[in-house]
């Protein structure tokens, strides 16, 4: 898979703090951008996170491409409302389905005979979808054929809350394979664009110290390694 931030909210840090500063200062935003530094965004931000004020960030986006991703994971991904998508269609995009880089095989398939029945089964499905195109059925019937394993491009554009949201979900151990690897690309890559709003992004138990939802059995989950491990991501 490919993870790639594709464009963000300019200097999305201090925007927020003005933003945020708007809500208790007297004069309006415009009068005060050229005063807003870094250091002063920074002390802002966290104040007004650090009391739960989080609408403020809203205001800064962030938009990435994710290519080679499954179905399965576009189909999880989508569930997040607060987003925008724009998916590969399957209408007008007919898949190439001559070779093995047409679908994703998850991790669990860990073994060359569990790998080459997976890729067995594929070509069977890949030629019963060529039979339709070859038929004369259209590429949105044809499709139906597809299974959730198919690889697919998507662009998806969240704001800065969204994602923390997201994060905190999808980064966690209980979330789906690949959905959890992609959530923690993103996490990596906006970090280095806006370290204080996402300084403590990552699972639930990062920013609250537990798991809201009952820890999983130690060796799975050990929340003192994965705070390390995010806090210093």
């Amino acid at each position: 898979m490919k993870v790639e931030l594709l464009g963000y909210t300019p200097n999305p840090e201090e925007l927020c703090a003005l933003s945020a500063a708007t809500s208790f200062r007297e004069k309006g935003a415009s009068l005060r951008k050229d005063k807003m530094t870094p250091e002063k965004a920074k002390e802002i931000l966290r104040k007004v996170i650090s009391y739960g004020h989080h609408s403020v960030i809203e205001h800064a986006s962030f938009t990435f491409s994710l290519e080679g991703v499954s179905r399965a994971l576009t189909h999880q991904l989508v569930r997040h409302r607060i987003a925008s998508y724009t998916q590969q269609s399957q209408r007008y995009v007919k898949i190439t389905t001559d070779n093995d880089e047409w679908y994703v095989i998850p991790p669990t398939y860990d073994d060359k005979e569990k790998r080459e029945k997976f890729k067995k089964r594929m070509k069977i499905i890949a030629s019963w979808y060529q039979e339709a195109l070859k038929e004369g059925f259209p590429s949105e019937d044809a499709r139906f054929y597809l299974p959730n394993a198919t690889k697919t491009n998507i662009v998806v554009t969240m704001n800065a809350r969204e994602l923390l949201h997201f994060f905190k979900l999808r980064c966690c151990k209980r979330a789906q394979w690949e959905i959890r690897k992609v959530a923690i690309e993103m996490l990596k890559q906006v970090k280095k664009i806006a370290p204080v709003i996402f300084e403590k992004a990552g699972p639930s138990c990062v920013a609250l110290g537990y798991c809201p939802e009952g820890e999983l059995k130690p060796k799975e989950c050990n929340i003192t390694k994965i705070k390390e491990k995010f806090l210093s991501m």
